[in-house]
């Protein structure tokens, strides 16, 4: 058997208190919870009833990390999402989960939202307190759900009359057309990750009802010509897929008592070769603009599952995407 590391820790603790129920929640159907922490952390956990034994260099941050979701099973299922989220967490050093999440997140009818990370306190930060908000990063960074999050939430507090969200629809080259239905029908594919976030905030019935009244206006970004949006929280979304001339059309159509949030990757634009995206462009003409705030994003802020982080780190050390 090798020799333990001279910087390994030991660390033994109760959690529990006769509640085997929160206890099976905390460690997961075949203890996956604990096992996924041992993955993450490198140490090794052994349980015995309620007592916790870790060994390893991290064992505080994981009697931390498990002490932590454990308080959590007070009130939700433990999943090993739940799990690497708290990792996230607190690799970036965010507040504990039971923060107020009107300190450091959004308030949405269903319960509240937090900011995961630097980055994403920043985002709702610039978001609440400009006009203009660009996010800017790899998928699985929160850029689209939070933005959705602050709309619901300003739609909630009559900040705003209406949620408008835009997409270009760039695979079908702006051209609907050919596929079945009326405009919302057509372009429903390509706002689906709006809707889903929606659906999740606001319940299904509530977002039809709003949809039925107009209050929720979902539009590609081709029908946005022309129009002047006045007391609207608006989402483009995808934006990497704007050519400059739409780019400019649609910050010009932001109205008074409005707020926009544009969000993309400009690292995975669908746009034909040869034509520059309006989202990388935007950046070099209004960085300097009073008024607008620019949050960039990086493969360390991706919460989705630890793959994805890995899968954009890769990427990013590739030299980007092709």
């Amino acid at each position: 058997m090798a020799a333990s590391s001279p910087h390994e820790q030991q660390r033994e603790f109760d959690l529990g208190g006769g509640d085997n129920t929160r206890l099976a929640n905390l460690c997961g159907p075949l203890d996956e919870n604990l096992r996924l922490l041992e993955q993450r952390l490198e140490v090794r956990i052994r349980r015995r009833g309620e007592t916790f034994r870790v060994s390893g260099a991290l064992a505080a941050s994981a009697e931390d990390t498990l002490r932590e979701l454990f308080e959590l099973t007070r009130t939700e299922d433990v999943t090993p999402e739940r799990v690497h989220l708290a990792l996230r967490d607190r690799e970036a050093g965010a507040p504990p989960a039971d923060a107020d999440p009107s300190e450091q997140g959004v308030h949405v009818p269903r319960g509240g939202i937090r900011a995961r990370g630097r980055h994403q306190r920043d985002y709702l930060a610039h978001i609440r307190g400009g006009d203009l908000t660009l996010g800017i990063g790899p998928a699985g960074t929160g850029k689209t759900y939070l933005a959705v999050a602050c709309a619901v939430e300003a739609l909630q507090a009559d900040r705003v009359r209406r949620i408008v969200l835009v997409r270009p629809a760039v695979e079908a080259g702006e051209r609907l057309g050919f596929l079945p239905g009326d405009l919302t029908q057509k372009v429903d594919p390509y706002l689906r990750p709006m809707y889903d976030a929606l659906y999740e905030m606001m319940g299904f019935d509530r977002v039809a009802r709003f949809i039925e009244r107009n209050v929720i206006e979902v539009a590609p970004l081709a029908f946005m010509r022309g129009r002047s949006l006045n007391d609207s929280f608006i989402i483009l979304d995808e934006a990497q897929n704007t050519t400059i001339e739409q780019m400019k059309m649609f910050l010009t159509r932001i109205g008074f008592g409005s707020r926009a949030v544009v969000t993309g990757d400009v690292t995975q634009t669908d746009l034909p070769a040869g034509r520059q995206s309006g989202l990388s462009h935007v950046v070099e003409v209004l960085r300097n603009v009073p008024g607008v705030a620019f949050t960039f994003f990086d493969a360390q802020d991706v919460v989705r599952h630890p793959l994805v982080q890995r899968i954009v780190q890769a990427y990013e050390s590739h030299g980007g995407s092709s």
